[in-house]
């Protein structure tokens, strides 16, 4: 697959964004696979007042970070409190990605997907590979416990 700025989705930088309370192996693959179309990834560990997650911000982007392989260069982990759309902004990048599991993941994410584009970014939505759809941070941490 071409990366964006040899002429593929347009845009050479994509930010892929959530509470990561832990980084799965769904999420893993997510960037795997996004990264071969875009020049820059940036996973960015974010705040969501909906959730509260077991460790800090820069706890979690820590463990991410320690855990990419060597050979991805091109990923980046950054942390983030406030909007995606502002992070994209002030970062040059015009495409999230998300990933999803299922139809309310969809429909969840499509509303979010509508909001960003009227502010200016296109979202990318990744489907999750069949084997890694039961997979949520929600339960890997009840498998932890």
């Amino acid at each position: 697959m071409p990366h964006a700025s040899a002429g593929g989705l347009g845009s050479a930088r994509a930010v892929y964004p959530g509470t990561f309370d832990p980084f799965t192996p769904g999420h893993f693959d997510v960037v795997d696979r996004s990264r071969h179309m875009f020049d820059q990834v940036t996973i960015l560990v974010a705040v969501n007042g909906a959730k509260r997650p077991s460790q800090t911000t820069a706890a979690r982007a820590g463990e991410i970070r320690s855990s990419l392989p060597v050979g991805w260069e091109n990923v980046a982990v950054a942390t983030w409190h406030g909007l995606t759309v502002d992070y994209c902004r002030r970062n040059g990048c015009r495409v999230i990605i998300r990933g999803v599991r299922n139809s309310a993941d969809y429909l969840y994410e499509h509303e979010l997907a509508a909001t960003n584009e009227a502010l200016g970014v296109t979202t990318l939505f990744v489907p999750a590979r069949p084997e890694l759809v039961t997979m949520s941070s929600t339960a890997v941490r009840a498998l932890r416990a």
